[in-house]
């Protein structure tokens, strides 16, 4: 088998790049369904649009463990 060429190499790791990041694309798209199906079983319609977005951007930011953490050291609510 010849040698690959500089830009040969190239080609096929780009080539290679982009079908990673397909597989990247795809995996987050089926583990997000996942959760979202999730989401429907929940009674979300006890929070606003924007209290719901709130608590989820700020769950993920600070990540699962933490905001588990401080959620459940909260009074329950009445």
């Amino acid at each position: 088998m010849p040698k690959m060429t500089e830009r040969d190499r190239l080609a096929d790791l780009e080539a290679r790049q982009r079908k990673m990041n397909d597989e990247l694309e795809i995996a987050r798209r089926a583990l997000r369904g996942r959760y979202a199906a999730m989401i429907a079983e929940m009674p979300v319609e006890k929070l606003t649009e924007r209290e719901f977005r709130e608590l989820l951007t700020q769950a993920v930011r600070v990540g699962g463990g933490a905001a588990l953490t401080a959620i459940k050291g909260l009074p329950a609510a009445i």
